[in-house]
C-alpha cells in the first residue's frame, strides 16, 4: 500500500540505543530527510550533587518523513537506524498533527527541559523512609544542603521536618 504513495509520510524508526539524535542527524545530512528525535533535559541528584542529564524522549526510536517507495532502503541502511518499526505487516506511521505538536513542544533544538525545582507551598509526596507515600507541603528550601523543610500532619499534629530534596516527588 505505501509502496504506491508518492508523498512523504512520517514513520517511526528503530534506532540504536542512546544514538537516536545521531541517527536523525545522519538522515538529515546524507539524504535531506526531515527527522524528529526529541530529548528530555532534567536534573538528577547524584553523589557529586545535582547534575543535568539529556536523554531521548522515546528511547530507541526517532521519527522521519520520507517517500517509502523511493527512500526506504536508504533510510533502513543509514547509520544508527535499525529499521522501520512494524506491527506485523503494518508499518508504524504518525499523523502530521502529532509530529507538529511534538515539534512545537521540543523547539528547534529538539530538547524539552523538565523543571523539577520545588517551590514553597508546593504539595509533594515522600518516596522513601518511614513516611513513604505521605503527602506533605514544602515550607522552606535549603539549597546549600540539597534539603527541604516540609510540613506534615501526623497523629493530629502539624510537624516540620527536613528531608533530602531528592526523596520527594511533586504530588
Amino acid at each position: 500500500m505505501l509502496a504506491l504513495v508518492e508523498t512523504p509520510v512520517w514513520f517511526c524508526l528503530r534506532a540504536e540505543p542512546k544514538r537516536e539524535h545521531l541517527a536523525a542527524a545522519a538522515l538529515r545530512r546524507r539524504f535531506g530527510i526531515e527527522c524528529l528525535s526529541p530529548r528530555l533535559r532534567f536534573r538528577k541528584l547524584t553523589q557529586r550533587g545535582p547534575v543535568w542529564f539529556v536523554e531521548a524522549m522515546f528511547p530507541g526510536y526517532l521519527f522521519a518523513k520520507f517517500v517509502y517507495s523511493t527512500q526506504h532502503r536508504a533510510v533502513e541502511s543509514s547509520h544508527g537506524v535499525r529499521g522501520i518499526l512494524r506491527f506485523g505487516q503494518r508499518l508504524a506511521t504518525l499523523p502530521e498533527d502529532t509530529v507538529i505538536a511534538l515539534q512545537s513542544k521540543a523547539g528547534a533544538e529538539e530538547v524539552v527541559t523538565v523543571d523539577s525545582s520545588l517551590k514553597i507551598g508546593q504539595p509533594v509526596q515522600l518516596i522513601e523512609g518511614p513516611f513513604q507515600g505521605l503527602e506533605v507541603v514544602v515550607t522552606q528550601l535549603l539549597p546549600a544542603r540539597e534539603r527541604i523543610r516540609v510540613l506534615l500532619g501526623f497523629l493530629g499534629r502539624s510537624l516540620e521536618m527536613e528531608v533530602p530534596a531528592g526523596k520527594v516527588l511533586p504530588a
